[in-house]
């Protein structure tokens, strides 16, 4: 898939089928966030890769993220705060959603979760104290298809002009 189909055809997915995510594939998302820029090149990220269904179902104690159960494969994103005090969270931000658009790529479906205890995550993962759990993915095979929704246009966007400003926010573009 090409990278303008995989951002158009891109979807929360929080429903799963049973079959599971291929190490190749797997590898070719961590790649993906492995290849990540980040300020001064610091690459303060780290991934946990979690597939136990206990593991997963502590993870998914966030108000959001309940589905966390039924699908194969969580990547739990962390920041070095250490390594880049300032830059963490951005820089690991950058990673992942790297992954995401790999992964769309290969006709897998994702979520980003933000719905979790740092603190609850860190403990049940064995996550030293200079990171920070910046977000969750989720990844799976899709029960439905994204990029049959995005060709039936079943997902409405915002133009470009109301979410877009020229020299100044509110300035519409000029000729």
């Amino acid at each position: 898939m090409e990278l303008e189909e995989a951002i158009k055809s891109r979807r929360s997915v929080r429903s799963y089928t049973d079959e599971p995510v291929s190490d190749a594939a797997l590898a070719k998302v961590l790649e993906a966030g492995r290849l990540a820029p980040s300020a001064n090149n610091r690459q303060p990220w780290h991934f946990i890769v979690v597939k136990d269904p206990h593991k997963r179902k502590i993870l998914s104690e966030g108000k959001y993220a309940k589905f966390l159960t039924s699908c194969p494969v969580v990547i739990v994103g962390c920041g070095d705060k250490v390594k880049s005090e300032k830059w963490h969270v951005i820089d690991t931000t950058i990673a992942l959603e790297n992954m995401v658009l790999q992964a769309t790529s290969q006709g897998l479906g994702t979520c980003w979760i933000g719905s979790f205890s740092g603190e609850d995550v860190g403990k049940a993962l064995n996550i030293p104290d200079n990171f920070a759990v910046v977000a969750m993915l989720a990844v799976g095979h899709p029960k439905d298809s994204p990029i049959r929704d995005a060709i039936l246009g079943r997902s409405s966007r915002r133009s470009l002009d109301e979410i877009v400003s020229w020299e100044e926010f509110g300035k519409p573009k000029t000729a």
